[in-house]
């Protein structure tokens, strides 16, 4: 790999991970509207955008690696400041994990609705099966009812 090869794949990387961000936003939305269907078509999508990031980045890291350098920033830094294009590698790899930070704080809060919609759903089922942690049901005189034994909501 040459200098020009690598900046040419640090600007395909951040247009990949730029629509891949895209991707994780629509992914909230048919989160939030519960939307399996349109989740599968997304995921279908994303995947292969992260295999590419992912074959480009170990492709950088061999390449780092072959000169003798740390496959890190601070040996892209060694071997930038080697090369004519250096400061438009640093300035494209600067680019392109801005982006992937985008995509990972995209990325975390997806799992935190997915965390919240699992949450929501056991709670549902509990009360739905009868669970011990349901909360507790009202007698006929609007008390707490003292019975621990609840049932099912099919059989109230």
């Amino acid at each position: 790999m040459n200098e020009t090869t690598l900046l040419e794949q640090l600007t395909d990387d951040i247009g990949i991970a730029r629509e891949l961000l895209e991707l994780i936003d629509q992914e909230f939305k048919a989160l939030s509207d519960r939307n399996l269907a349109e989740l599968e078509v997304l995921l279908t999508k994303k995947q292969p955008l992260l295999a590419l990031l992912g074959q480009h980045g170990a492709q950088r890291s061999q390449w780092l690696i072959d000169q003798q350098l740390s496959a890190d920033r601070a040996g892209l830094e060694n071997a930038a400041s080697r090369s004519r294009e250096g400061t438009s590698i640093l300035e494209k790899a600067q680019l392109l994990e801005a982006e992937l930070e985008n995509c990972r704080s995209a990325n975390e809060r997806n799992g935190r609705l997915i965390r919240a919609n699992q949450g929501a759903l056991g709670s549902m089922l509990g009360i739905l099966q009868g669970k011990d942690d349901t909360p507790s049901l009202y007698d006929n005189r609007g008390g707490a009812s003292r019975n621990k034994q609840q049932r099912p909501l099919s059989q109230a």
